[in-house]
C-alpha cells in the first residue's frame, strides 16, 4: 500500500471525526443525539412517575462520550427542578440502573425546592424579592442600592432576615449555612433591564438560569456577608464590591500604580504583586474600599513578584488611594503559603 495515500485517509478520517465532534456539540450527531436519550427519559417518567415528571430539556454532557442530562418538571411541586443524566444506548442513568436514580433524584429536587421556598418566602417577608440564586453557593440576589446614609442600616436590616432564613433552613436538617452566609445586592436600575424568563419554568430553574445571572454580574454589585461565630448569624454584616473582569482589572491597576509610586520613596527597585485579593467596604461607606497590596522590596532575578510583604489601602471606587498606605510587614516567607491578617 502507498504510505503517503494510507496517511492522507487517515488524516481525512481523523478530519472527518473532528467535524463530528465539532457538530456533536452544536447539533448531535450519530449515536449521541439527545432525541433517543429524550425519548428514553419519557419512557422512564411514564413508567415510574405517571402524570408527575415531564420532560422540559435535554443537552448533551462534555466531555462524555455518551447520555445526556435530561430536566424534569414536577407537576405537583411548580418549584422543583429535577435532574438526571440518562444514556439511552446503555440503558442507564449516572451509569447505574434508573429506578432508585430517578427516585433519588426526585427526592433530591422536592427537597431542594422546599429550602426555596424557605429562602424565598422569608425574604419575602422582610420586603425583599429573591430575583436569583446563584446555583453553586445558593446566594440569593435581591435589590437593594445603599448609600453612605443607608449602607449600616440596609446590611443589618438584610442580616436580620439572613438570621431568620437560616435558622429556619436549619430547621430542615441540613443547615448548609452554618458557616455564614452571602447575599448578591442587584441595583434597581440593573433589573430592569433583565432577560426576561419563562413563568412555565419551574422556579428553581428560573431563577438560576444562565441568561438571568450572566446579565445580574455583567454589571457592578454588592455582596453582603455575615459571619456565624457561635453558629448564629451576625446581622452586622460586611459588604464588598464585585466588577466585571475588565472594571475590576482596570480598579487593581489603578490600585497598583499608586501603590507603587508611594512605595518607591523608601524602596526604589518595588515591585508591586498583581495579587488582587478581596477588597471590603468601609463601615458606614459605599465608596471607600479596604483591602491589601503585596509588594517584594526587590527584584528576585527573572522571578515573578508574588509578593512577601503587603500594606493595607483605603481607595475610593475607581482604585485611587485616600490617604497613606498602611505597612503590614511580612506576609510570606520566600515563595510560601501567603499569611494575611484579618483587615
Amino acid at each position: 500500500m502507498n504510505r503517503t495515500s494510507g496517511t492522507r485517509r487517515g488524516g481525512a478520517g481523523l478530519a472527518g471525526a473532528l467535524v463530528c465532534s465539532v457538530a456533536l456539540l452544536l447539533s448531535g450527531c450519530g449515536t449521541l443525539s439527545t432525541k433517543e436519550d429524550h425519548r428514553f427519559a419519557e419512557k422512564l417518567a411514564e413508567e415510574h412517575y405517571p402524570g408527575v415528571l415531564e420532560v422540559i430539556e435535554a443537552h448533551k454532557l462534555f466531555p462524555q462520550a455518551g447520555g445526556s442530562e435530561i430536566t424534569f418538571s414536577v407537576a405537583d411541586d411548580p418549584d422543583a427542578v429535577v435532574r438526571i443524566r440518562v444514556d439511552a444506548e446503555a440503558g442507564t442513568c449516572n451509569t447505574h440502573a434508573c429506578h432508585k436514580v430517578l427516585d433519588d433524584a426526585v427526592a433530591k429536587g422536592r427537597s431542594e425546592a422546599a429550602r426555596l421556598r424557605i429562602l424565598t418566602g422569608t425574604f419575602k417577608s422582610c420586603g425583599y424579592e429573591v430575583i436569583g440564586v446563584e446555583p453553586s453557593s445558593g446566594a440569593p440576589w435581591i435589590v437593594a442600592s445603599p448609600t453612605n446614609v443607608t449602607v449600616t442600616r440596609v446590611l443589618a436590616d438584610i442580616g436580620s432576615c439572613v438570621r431568620r432564613w437560616v435558622e429556619a433552613d436549619g430547621r430542615t436538617g441540613r443547615p448548609a449555612q452554618a458557616g455564614g452566609a452571602s447575599v448578591n445586592l442587584a441595583s434597581p436600575a440593573v433589573t430592569r433591564r433583565l432577560p426576561a424568563g419563562s413563568r412555565s419554568q419551574p422556579t428553581a430553574m428560573r431563577l438560576s438560569r444562565t441568561p438571568l445571572l450572566a446579565a445580574l454580574q455583567s454589571h457592578p454589585y454588592y455582596v453582603a456577608s455575615y459571619s456565624a461565630p457561635q453558629g448564629r448569624i451576625d446581622p452586622t454584616g460586611s459588604a464588598r464590591i464585585v466588577r466585571p473582569f475588565e472594571a475590576g482589572q482596570k480598579f487593581g491597576a489603578t490600585v497598583r500604580r499608586a501603590v507603587r509610586a508611594q512605595l518607591r520613596t523608601s524602596h526604589p527597585d518595588v515591585q508591586v504583586s498583581e495579587y488582587q485579593g478581596v477588597w471590603t467596604l468601609e463601615p458606614g461607606t459605599v465608596d471607600r474600599l479596604t483591602g491589601y497590596v503585596l509588594y517584594c522590596e526587590r527584584p528576585d532575578g527573572d522571578k515573578r513578584c508574588l509578593g512577601d510583604r503587603a500594606v493595607v489601602v483605603t481607595t475610593d471606587v475607581r482604585g485611587d488611594p485616600v490617604g497613606k498606605a498602611r505597612p503590614v510587614g511580612k506576609v510570606r516567607e520566600g515563595r510560601g503559603p501567603l499569611r494575611l491578617p484579618p483587615l
